[in-house]
């Protein structure tokens, strides 16, 4: 988690809180990092992280955001911030799809 909030506190955003949030929670056997924590602001914040070695489509992003839809549910209320981190060839439908659903995307290619 130390290599998240140091990425984030040079993109300068800052936590007030963060915790992971395992897979298994949220009812997926998918492999990415999740973490729901609060800004300065007090807004609550949405982080996924996103490793493979082949690409990510459009399929999953689709996937993605049925994830988050997930994580406003078990978190009781709205999610304002989304940030995801993708470490994998990325297709550009599936970049405009994430950009276009309100998704701050960050593709870190290896």
């Amino acid at each position: 988690m130390k290599d998240i909030v140091d990425f984030f506190n040079k993109e300068g955003i800052i936590f007030q809180s963060l915790k992971e949030i395992t897979p298994k929670e949220l009812g997926t056997r998918k492999k990415i990092g999740i973490y729901l924590g609060v800004d300065m602001r007090g807004y609550f914040i949405d982080i996924m992280q996103l490793e493979k070695k082949s690409r990510v489509l459009l399929k999953e992003a689709g996937e993605i955001d049925a994830l988050h839809a997930k994580l406003e549910a078990y978190n009781g209320g709205p999610i304002k911030n989304r940030y995801i981190i993708i470490k994998a060839p990325l297709c550009s439908k599936a970049k405009s799809y994430l950009k276009s659903g309100g998704w701050r995307v960050w593709n870190i290619e290896r």
